[in-house]
């Protein structure tokens, strides 16, 4: 049984959902990750569900229903019902006809077995009756319970049908995977085989998998999987997951949030903005870690430069190269020195000094504040003023 208190359980919109298509006479089930993650007890995830109807049948049961229906996806069988505000995915049960790696053909299917053989890994493969009642078509709850990732039936045959699964699988491990079981060796011999098929994959999806990859509490050890079996230098040319668990191990230690930015950062490779379609806010932190991550000036100028968080980010990244977490004290004067604020403004130097050479006096007089450790006084850095 799902766990009774997990909220899509005790959700009426999401119950009236479940209502419009069995009151066609058809089944509807939640399915995968929302599953998946109320039985491992984890926070609610999205919300989808799988029926036997077609999805014009779900689509005109909704319209008798005073549903809103979009077919948003309805070549493939998914269709939205909005209600109360909120969408629901609902996508027939189907198999696979043909597939190149990237997408597939499929059939609408009546049979549970048939859609959940053509899902990626046996934890994904649950199902749950509006009512809570879990149902298992090929066996997935022992290796959910154990935390043991195992791809549906031939691991080389899904990856195949899509490479993405290569990702996923190392997502996965790095979620939900048990170091005492640790991965399947056929999945790893199954992966080492296939890299070629990592070149198909689009920049989108790339970057979408390691944004999630790498916001794990500990996606070290998925990081050294993807480097023993070759998949990441050929996602990642040029990448070092060397420091990647110096890293989670500062992080944890000193109570810090983990940011998947500073790790990718401490993972390095090349041409990371085209590889992983970083949005330009994105690409301009990650050239502000790279540049003062592993050098640059003192941290208190920093923090007072670029704020805390990226001060904090070059503590953390100078610590890995140097092998020595960085104290608290360090982390305390980069919160102080973030807040400190010049004392002098342009107005105190004027007259005397005009264009350029008020720019110049007023950078000289910052910088020897700053060497003062901010404490230099209004007063006292006016009395240097030449």
């Amino acid at each position: 049984m799902i766990p009774a208190d997990t909220r899509w359980l005790h959700d009426e919109d999401a119950q009236q959902v479940c209502r419009v298509v069995q009151d066609g006479g058809y089944r509807i089930y939640f399915v995968g990750g929302c599953v998946r993650d109320a039985l491992l007890g984890l926070p609610d995830s999205d919300v989808d569900l799988s029926t036997d109807a077609p999805p014009e049948t779900v689509m005109a049961l909704a319209r008798a229903a005073g549903v809103k229906a979009v077919p948003t996806g309805i070549d493939h069988g998914t269709v939205t019902l909005v209600a109360g505000g909120k969408p629901f995915e609902i996508t027939t049960f189907r198999r696979d006809v043909e597939t190149d790696g990237r997408r597939a053909v499929v059939a609408f299917s009546s049979d549970i077995a048939e859609d959940a053989r053509r899902r990626d890994f046996t934890m994904n493969a649950l199902y749950a009756t509006p009512d809570g009642q879990v149902l298992d078509p090929l066996g997935g709850l022992p290796d959910l319970h154990a935390r043991r990732l195992r791809f549906i039936e031939n691991a080389e045959q899904r990856i195949r049908e899509d490479y993405l699964r290569t990702l996923r699988y190392f997502r996965f491990m790095a979620w939900y995977g048990s170091p005492q079981v640790g991965p399947e060796p056929d999945a790893l011999d199954a992966i080492a085989s296939n890299l070629d098929g990592l070149e198909t994959l689009s920049a989108e999806r790339v970057g979408q998998e390691f944004r999630k990859l790498l916001r794990a509490s500990d996606p070290a050890p998925a990081l050294a999987l993807m480097r023993q079996t070759g998949a990441l230098p050929v996602l990642l040319p040029g990448s070092d997951d060397r420091w990647i668990s110096m890293l989670v191990h500062f992080e944890h230690a000193l109570g810090l949030t983990p940011d998947w930015l500073v790790r990718l950062a401490a993972l390095g490779g090349e041409g990371l903005t085209d590889r992983l379609r970083l949005s330009k806010v994105e690409v301009k932190r990650l050239a502000l870690l790279q540049e003062h991550g592993f050098a640059g000036p003192p941290l208190s100028e920093l923090a007072y430069r670029h704020g805390a968080e990226v001060a904090q980010a070059a503590a953390l990244l100078r610590g890995c190269m140097a092998e020595q977490m960085p104290e608290n004290a360090v982390l305390e004067t980069i919160s102080r020195t973030a807040q400190a604020r010049f004392p002098v403004s342009a107005k105190d130097l004027m007259p005397k000094f005009k264009g350029p050479e008020l720019g110049c006096e007023l950078a000289r007089l910052e910088q020897l504040w700053i060497a003062s450790g901010f404490t230099l006084s209004r007063a006292e850095l006016l009395s240097e003023s030449s």
